[in-house]
């Protein structure tokens, strides 16, 4: 009779004996870990991060103007395609003066993305931009920008990256500036800011104000902005009237 064929087992390994076998040698045996006993009476230490003294509750007492607005690559890159000025898109959706500021890590990436982006890169060295140098290791640009929100409140963090957004809204007191249908967007519901438009423009319940028996020669942006930037507006309205308005603001 022929010799049967038999199929080759592929990937197949050897089998090896535990480092605690009863086979082995006591020697060549691997030692069990012996736990340690834990004394009750002992207190238990534990690490707290440090509140951040500008936050009152929520209410993040750094933001004010001129707003500094961190800038990331892809923000520089939708404001290009949507034909935006950055510095006045931003001015337009805050009615302040904005400092766009750009990092290090930032800069190196777009400088990385080669000449595709050297128009990106052009506007990333207006002398309008604040650079600001890092010191931290690494080149990443979204842990560069979450590093330094975290830090130092007193930022606005402009992207319209999804991942970034829901990191950056964990962090409480951070806004987010973002692009959508041609202008640049307020998003203040990273847990919160002292700014609340979400369609780039000031808006107060109800009816704005309508919905509130005053006569005023002041403009609905003019009061609003009086408001946001808590500028007194005592020549034109009673105690009673400037609380009802604070308490319609969104």
């Amino acid at each position: 009779m022929g010799k049967q064929k038999k199929t080759r087992k592929y990937a197949t390994m050897k089998r090896m004996l535990s480092l605690r076998d009863q086979r082995l040698k006591e020697k060549d045996r691997l030692k069990p870990k012996k736990k340690e006993k834990k004394d009750p009476s002992v207190l238990k230490e534990r690490e707290v991060p440090q509140h951040p003294s500008c936050l009152f509750f929520q209410y993040n007492t750094q933001l004010g103007p001129p707003y500094h607005i961190l800038v990331d690559t892809n923000f520089i890159n939708f404001s290009i395609k949507a034909k935006l000025d950055l510095v006045q898109s931003m001015m337009d959706c805050l009615y302040a003066k904005c400092i766009p500021c750009i990092t290090d890590c930032v800069m190196a990436e777009i400088e990385k993305l080669g000449q595709k982006y050297r128009v990106a890169l052009r506007i990333a060295k207006d002398p309008r931009f604040e650079r600001l140098p890092c010191t931290h290791k690494g080149t990443y640009a979204d842990d560069c920008l979450v590093q330094r929100v975290t830090q130092h409140k007193c930022y606005i963090v402009a992207t319209v990256d999804r991942d970034l957004k829901r990191r950056i809204r964990k962090i409480p007191g951070v806004p987010i500036m973002y692009i959508s249908n041609h202008r640049c967007r307020f998003d203040g519901r990273s847990q919160s800011s002292h700014l609340e438009p979400r369609d780039g423009s000031f808006r107060l319940k109800m009816t704005t104000l309508d919905c509130l028996p005053l006569n005023c020669s002041m403009s609905e942006n003019e009061l609003l902005f009086c408001l946001i930037h808590c500028t007194s507006v005592s020549h034109c309205y009673s105690s009673l009237d400037y609380f009802l308005i604070n308490t319609f603001i969104l």
